[in-house]
């Protein structure tokens, strides 16, 4: 299957909602798709977007690269791209009221398995699509990172329940940022924002490695760190959540700099391909999640459809690391890419 081909299909499910259109940048659809949108003025995910295509990259072919290794070690894994799938909580106001986003969780994570990635899903709005999210994880070489949204510590611990008697994922990652999302505190008022002793007592209680989603600056993440958080992932939601946060390519280098290799570092947020993720790479990240265009592969070919997206990045950054020098992800260098003075949108 072609990635033209997968678009098309995808046209054909998605509209009017999503315009599909060649390269996600949040601007046809009006920064609706997946989620409820975006917070006025509604630019965050156009800002994400456009803060990558301002990094250039410095290309040198005087090298003695001849094969490019895009494998790393993750979470106790040996990956064979830095790329994860990122979490979709529910898809049914969006497009047609019979999609079920654990359709969408089944096929990211047969694509996982037949990539050798992983899938971060989400708890969605009912339990039988977080139940349905595990057994397909299970299924799947244990291949899916639950996404836990800042509900109440009693319903996140539920939550976590359900892996009792089963074996547990790889990592688990609470998601602080949503704590924003309007639509999320109207039907959640016990949830919010979670401390330091927050995120150390569901770490405890859950007994696996803890990723904390929603870091955007260096104080954050070393809070983060003091928690005993074993990897952050610097997001914004997608931009959805405030307006006139700076896009995740913008902080990326002064977390990186604070962590100091002290937990993984994972990003997210207008990544659209492989190129950008070299970018990410350089700028000091682990790994990169991506979701718009991963549930628009879906959309397109189910698990066939994000098969070939993931197949399309990994063979950019194949491309992008050999026209830059490096022959693994060890050596990608801050110095294989130029950020222009000012800001990066």
């Amino acid at each position: 299957m072609k990635y033209e081909e997968v678009l098309e299909r995808a046209r054909e499910k998605m509209s009017p909602v999503c315009k599909v259109c060649s390269v996600c940048d949040g601007l046809a659809c009006g920064h609706t798709m997946p989620g409820p949108g975006s917070k006025p003025p509604g630019n965050g995910a156009n800002d994400n977007y456009r803060a990558w295509r301002r990094i250039r990259l410095n290309m040198d072919t005087i090298t003695s690269v001849k094969e490019i290794d895009t494998s790393l070690e993750l979470f106790g894994r040996t990956l064979s791209l830095p790329v994860l799938s990122g979490p979709v909580g529910s898809i049914r106001r969006q497009f047609h009221p019979e999609d079920d986003v654990s359709d969408y969780n089944e096929a990211c994570l047969a694509a996982a398995e037949a990539c050798n990635t992983l899938h971060a899903f989400g708890t969605g709005l009912e339990r039988r699509v977080w139940e349905n999210a595990i057994a397909g994880s299970l299924a799947h070489e244990n291949r899916g990172i639950p996404v836990y949204n800042p509900d109440s510590m009693d319903q996140i611990r539920a939550w976590m329940d359900l892996y009792e008697n089963i074996e547990k994922p790889c990592e688990s990652s609470l998601v602080v940022d949503s704590a924003g999302l309007p639509h999320y505190r109207m039907m959640n008022g016990a949830g919010g924002p979670k401390s330091v002793e927050d995120i150390r007592s569901l770490k405890e209680y859950c007994g696996t490695g803890m990723m904390i989603k929603g870091v955007m600056n260096a104080k954050a993440a070393l809070k983060a760190l003091d928690a005993g958080a074993d990897a952050i992932i610097v997001s914004n939601h997608g931009g959805r959540v405030l307006s006139d946060t700076p896009a995740t390519a913008e902080v990326l280098p002064e977390i990186a700099e604070a962590v100091h290799g002290r937990m993984k570092i994972l990003v997210d947020g207008g990544i659209r391909s492989g190129v950008d993720v070299f970018k990410a790479l350089a700028l000091g990240a682990d790994a990169c999640l991506i979701c718009r265009p991963v549930l628009i592969s879906f959309y397109g070919g189910e698990k066939d459809g994000v098969i070939t997206y993931l197949n399309k990045i990994k063979a950019e950054l194949e491309d992008t690391m050999l026209m830059c020098g490096a022959g693994s992800l060890a050596e990608i260098r801050r110095d294989m890419v130029r950020i222009p003075e000012g800001s990066l949108v």
